[in-house]
């Protein structure tokens, strides 16, 4: 369940808790009048359904309860209540499958946000899997996307094209595009310098290296595993079981890619560098798609369950 708390000017509380009180999903309904300072207005609390928190979100913005107070979610692991219980078997549907918009677009802009760290993290990531490249050390590899950063701004990119938040969506580009230039530039410095100090084979030949040569070998497999990785990482963010693995498994298509273009270029190797920026685009391309097409199959399967006041 969800925890919704609800700052509201005096004037429109009645008309917020009457329909908390009519809406199926909602246990706990309590009202605290003046109980808010700034702003000033009565505050309101309950626990909601999954199912039903999408709904009654986009109601109360509807209200402009957005602007002249506030909406506020806090995701619940344990609630041991019956009035809780009851309240999500009335809610039609499964919980793990609701989408609350506004808790997804809230998650993926704090990962999309263009911080240092995210670039540092990425450059980290990809430096990993540089060395992994050159000693051809999947370990080395699979180590390095279990760092990447990259699945927030992918994410925040799909979820933004299907609300067609157009400017949300150029943010997460920007992000997504420096933390990929950040990563190719600090594994081509890397590797400048591991040549000089002769810790690096002198020799780049692809055909020499037998496990990870796949990398900058454009493929319609790889494009599949991308689309496939974007499904699975969509699926996970919407569920509320994003973690490690998911991230690893989008950072197979994007982590490797990145950092061979910076090994590439340290070595001149044009095709190599050429055909690692394809692959790369081919695939941060079918993330994004699958991610979108995901959310919006996903959130046209579940219209039908949402909740709204009780007849």
């Amino acid at each position: 369940m969800l925890h919704l708390c609800v700052t509201v000017p005096p004037a429109r509380v009645t008309a917020v808790v009457d329909r908390l009180e009519a809406t199926i999903g909602v246990a706990h309904l309590a009202h605290l009048v003046g109980a808010s300072l700034r702003p000033p207005g009565d505050v309101v609390l309950c626990d909601v359904a999954r199912e039903a928190a999408d709904d009654l979100i986009e109601w109360l913005q509807e209200q402009g309860i957005d602007r002249d107070g506030a909406i506020t979610l806090t995701v619940l692991d344990t609630v041991v209540s019956d009035a809780a219980e009851r309240a999500e078997d009335a809610a039609p549907g499964h919980g793990t499958d609701a989408l609350v918009w506004d808790e997804l677009e809230a998650v993926v802009r704090d990962q999309a946000t263009l911080t240092p760290s995210l670039l540092v993290v990425m450059a980290v990531a990809s430096m990993i899997a540089g060395i992994g490249i050159v000693l051809d050390s999947p370990i080395l590899i699979v180590g390095a996307m279990v760092v990447g950063p990259e699945f927030g701004p992918v994410a925040s990119l799909s979820v933004a094209t299907v609300q067609r938040r157009w400017a949300h969506a150029f943010g997460a580009l920007v992000t997504l595009l420096s933390a990929v230039i950040a990563g190719a530039v600090a594994t081509y410095l890397l590797m400048l310098v591991v040549r000089a100090t002769g810790s690096a084979p002198d020799g780049y030949i692809l055909s020499e290296r037998q496990l990870t040569a796949f990398i900058s070998q454009p493929d319609i497999l790889a494009a599949v595993v991308a689309v496939l990785a974007g499904v699975a990482g969509m699926l996970a963010l919407t569920e509320n079981r994003s973690g490690t693995l998911v991230g690893v498994l989008v950072s197979v298509t994007t982590i490797p890619a990145v950092a061979n273009i910076g090994v590439a270029a340290a070595y001149g190797e044009g095709s190599e560098m050429a055909g690692a920026a394809f692959q790369l685009s081919v695939n941060i391309t079918g993330l994004v798609l699958a991610g979108a097409v995901t959310l919006a199959v996903q959130d046209r399967l579940t219209a039908g369950d949402r909740v709204g006041p009780e007849p």
